[in-house]
């Protein structure tokens, strides 16, 4: 996203979107939320500290954390036949929730410090940074100096299994291994790239042929690349998946006594037809207040120009959009636990209104086509995008 443009309106109009998916309440943080994506790698190590944790692994003294970037966990249940292995562990109670939004840079760094996006400070995939009035990519802003040092605030599991004689390591691509995000994010880690999974798997069972006690970190990106450019929906997803399963079915089996391994996911996805891409700036007066668009396509941040009230606005887009989108003022998100808790000096980061699609839309500015060719998408709360699997072998 940028800032606002001057594009030419074209394009569907809501008036076709009534159909809405499926959007449950997010569940504030406290005592009594059921567990999420922010307690799985902090579990993981509180399970080989001390067997504890809330995820009930026992004591076990090597754990690997495996996250499939994108596989929500409606889409593994669609595909079940596909991918046996990963199904088999699938029930009610293995699907967990993402947090919000459901984006991978706001999630990645969830899972690694085990804090809210209120506190860890990546609140989207594109962010204000309020201190130089601009939007920033959170994903490559790290490696071209468009963030600031200590702009992701929380200590991750990693520096914290360090400071207490645990490794700690994560296997990820190559290309990965030096940028910006991977700094930030897996602090106190060390990377182990692989071009493959069957690769990463390799190095991380070596990591633990090492002995001592340790937790792990995979990732597996390529699941959502192939649903970004064809749908989670395509064979060509489908056939991926297959290969998948079979990668950690082979994994699983080399698990030895005192091992454990958590297979979960950083978001779902949504295929997003043509047909159902919206340009807001062919609806009157949308952007007329608005300074910057930050957030993605399924979960706009609007920035406003200065005076601008935030309510009056979101008033407006809602009476648009209707029962396309979920429209909250700042204030409103907060309070109704959006990013969890929420740092007062990380709120100036999250957008004066926020525009969450409910149904298969994605609304864009057209006057920037970034991400208009992709069809798998995610951003917003709905239950293919928050809810993920939580698989244990």
């Amino acid at each position: 996203m940028r800032g606002r443009g001057s594009g030419t309106p074209e394009g569907p109009v809501p008036q076709g979107m009534a159909h809405c998916l499926s959007v449950a309440d997010i569940v504030p943080a406290g005592q009594d939320r059921p567990v999420g994506l922010r307690d799985v790698l902090s579990g993981a190590l509180a399970a080989v500290v001390d067997g504890g944790g809330r995820m009930r692994l026992g004591a076990p003294d090597r754990v690997l954390v495996v996250v499939v970037d994108g596989l929500g966990a409606e889409a593994l249940a669609a595909r079940a036949g596909h991918a046996r292995t990963l199904a088999s562990h699938l029930n009610r109670g293995s699907r967990i929730a993402t947090g919000c939004p459901t984006t991978t840079a706001a999630a990645l760094t969830t899972l690694a410090t085990g804090t809210d996006p209120g506190e860890h400070g990546i609140v989207g995939y594109s962010v204000l940074d309020p201190d130089h009035d601009r939007v920033v990519n959170q994903l490559h802003g790290f490696d071209d100096g468009g963030l600031p040092p200590g702009w992701q605030r929380s200590t991750t599991v990693f520096e914290r299994a360090a400071a207490i004689g645990v490794r700690a390591f994560a296997t990820g691509p190559r290309h990965y291994a030096d940028s910006g995000f991977t700094e930030a994010v897996l602090r106190g880690a060390d990377y182990l790239g692989a071009r493959t999974v069957e690769h990463r798997f390799d190095a991380a069972f070596e990591a633990f042929a090492e002995g001592g006690r340790s937790i792990g970190y995979c990732y597996v990106p390529e699941l959502d690349q192939i649903a970004h450019r064809e749908g989670w929906s395509s064979g060509a997803w489908t056939a991926e998946l297959e290969a998948l399963d079979a990668a950690i079915g082979s994994a699983a089996s080399r698990l030895r006594p005192g091992e454990r391994m958590l297979v979960t996911a950083d978001h779902g996805m949504v295929d997003v037809p043509a047909d159902q891409q919206v340009l807001v700036d062919g609806l009157p007066g949308l952007l007329e207040p608005v300074r910057h668009i930050a957030g993605e396509p399924r979960l706009l941040q609007l920035h406003l120009q200065p005076g601008e009230d935030a309510g009056t606005v979101a008033g407006r887009w809602r009476a648009a959009l209707r029962r396309a989108a979920d429209v909250r003022t700042r204030r409103e998100a907060i309070d109704a636990g959006w990013f969890g808790t929420v740092d007062p000096a990380v709120a100036p980061r999250i957008g004066d209104v926020l525009v969450a699609a409910r149904s298969r839309a994605a609304f864009y500015d057209g006057g920037d086509g970034t991400g208009r060719g992709m069809v798998g998408q995610h951003g917003a709360w709905t239950d293919a995008e928050r809810l993920v699997p939580l698989l244990a072998f």
